[in-house]
């Protein structure tokens, strides 16, 4: 029971709505909205993996993932 609750914890400290926010904004996303961890979306050398909701600049709905790195960049999935 408590290897579930670390396990939880940690994967709940993995993801970054702020950085996600300033990521998508940059790239003229607009109505964002995150969501929790993204299971298997990045790649290994990822820290952070935040699932998430928002307008394109073409103002259409879209959902992905941005995953960012402690010594890379943010990258948008979808």
């Amino acid at each position: 029971m408590k290897k579930l609750l670390i396990s939880t914890l940690l994967l709940c400290s993995c993801i970054s709505p702020e950085m996600t926010k300033r990521t998508l904004e940059s790239a003229g996303y607009s109505d964002i909205k995150t969501g929790g961890y993204a299971w298997m979306a990045c790649s290994e050398d990822d820290t952070f993996h935040t699932e998430f909701t928002a307008k394109n600049p073409k103002n259409q709905e879209v959902s992905g993932v941005v995953c960012c790195g402690l010594f890379k960049n943010c990258t948008i999935r979808f």
